[in-house]
């Protein structure tokens, strides 16, 4: 049983210990993330608004509700942020699932299942790497009191938060949308090597690879 006191404790990572432990990759690499992360997401707004409007349409039809979802997420440093997503399935009152349930499958409506597929559900989220809480590339956030729970029983759980979280990244593309405490052990093995192994290469073949799925509709 978990020691609820390991849930409740503040959670907040010393930056400078996470960074020396499993940062890789050149400063010269890391400002030019940035840069790509704000001149791509410039670029996408573009895309955002008429598609914000196209979804705004089809929603009374498809995906009766509100347009977007926010909720509350773990970033770097283990500090919490509001991420912002195109809404996939039917408004809950609060979410009861727990770190370790699968996900609610009959609560993706038909529009949903064309925007997770598509991931075209994170676009939103472009807004979130403009203000500096997420990047394009990096490890998924995880929903914030899930993550807590993470946090308090996988090792080096805290270590993926060395850096912003990404849209997209190596966890993702590899192995696909993480159910429950052994996929997310997995997931933050992928998350450790993509982030101690930074560099060039590996973020074109993740962009590109992220650019596939989005065309193929391989998405979760």
């Amino acid at each position: 049983m978990l020691d609820q006191t390991l849930i409740d404790q503040d959670f907040a990572c010393d930056e400078l210990s996470l960074r020396t432990q499993v940062l890789g990759g050149s400063p010269f690499f890391w400002a030019c993330k940035r840069g790509f992360d704000i001149g791509a997401c410039l670029v996408l707004l573009i895309v955002l608004a008429p598609l914000s409007v196209a979804i705004l349409i089809l929603n009374p039809f498809l995906n009766r509700g509100k347009l977007f979802f926010f909720q509350e997420r773990m970033g770097r440093n283990c500090q919490p942020f509001m991420a912002i997503k195109f809404r996939s399935m039917t408004a809950a009152t609060c979410i009861t699932r727990s770190h370790d349930d699968p996900i609610e499958h009959e609560r993706i409506t038909r529009l949903g299942n064309f925007l997770r597929r598509s991931r075209i559900d994170e676009l939103p989220q472009i807004l979130n790497v403009l203000k500096g809480e997420m990047s394009l590339i990096g490890p998924r956030p995880d929903y914030y009191e899930h993550a807590r729970v993470f946090r308090a029983t996988i090792p080096a759980y805290a270590e993926r938060h060395a850096i912003r979280p990404g849209i997209s990244g190596l966890a993702q593309v590899d192995l696909g949308y993480a159910e429950g405490s052994d996929a997310t052990r997995k997931k933050v093995a992928k998350d450790l090597y993509y982030i101690h192994h930074a560099g060039f290469y590996q973020e074109l073949r993740l962009i590109f690879a992220t650019i596939v799925t989005v065309v193929t509709m391989a998405g979760a």
